[in-house]
């Protein structure tokens, strides 16, 4: 969903578990959906981890668990490896994350989520810990994202790492737009280009 990134603040949902390939995040069976409806996806994020079988909720997984919600998933390092499918993103969004915070992210899952208005934090593995740890003790623990700053704060205990952000990706994020609305906005110039 097309929305402006400024300075987003909110709980969080922890995903403490390295590895986490986009299989995982959304299985290659949703690959053949026909819709690009992203709370068709969303509803499916993490789906063999979050039900069973028989389509109940998996007891004891983050995303069934009360206590957790928010606009801003925490995860272990390495999220996002594996197969290339964008459908990862967009179950991460349609579910309703703008931030998901790692050490680590996979280029081609990184940069689909940036394309599909998710916001990838990469911070240090003390930072991620300490984070880790905050939520454990207090599920309402909140983070603080600041997009025009690049900075990110855990609110708990005041720690604050800034994170690297492409300054094209950035203006995007902050105007709402995708690819091709950028473009459109550079139409005259184009045009001007063009004639010369």
């Amino acid at each position: 969903m097309k929305q402006k990134f400024n300075i987003i603040e909110s709980t969080c949902v922890p995903l403490p578990l390295e590895n986490v390939d986009t299989d995982q995040i959304i299985p290659a069976r949703f690959l053949k959906a026909t819709t690009r409806d992203e709370s068709f996806f969303g509803e499916n994020l993490f789906r063999d981890w979050r039900y069973n079988p028989d389509g109940s909720p998996v007891k004891g997984f983050v995303l069934n668990d009360p206590r957790y919600g928010g606009e801003i998933l925490v995860a272990g390092r390495n999220f996002g490896s594996g197969s290339s499918r964008e459908h990862a993103a967009w179950a991460i969004a349609g579910y309703g994350f703008k931030v998901v915070i790692s050490s680590f992210f996979a280029d081609i899952h990184k940069n689909n989520e940036l394309n599909n208005f998710v916001l990838p934090v990469v911070v240090s593995p003390e930072f991620l810990a300490q984070l880790f740890e905050s939520i454990e003790a207090d599920p309402s623990t909140r983070v603080r994202v600041d997009v025009p700053a690049q900075t990110v704060t855990n609110l708990a205990t005041g720690m604050c790492e800034s994170f690297e952000l492409n300054p094209y990706k950035k203006y995007c994020l902050m105007n709402a737009l995708d690819d091709i609305d950028f473009l459109l906005l550079q139409k005259d110039r184009i045009e001007a280009y063009e004639k010369r």
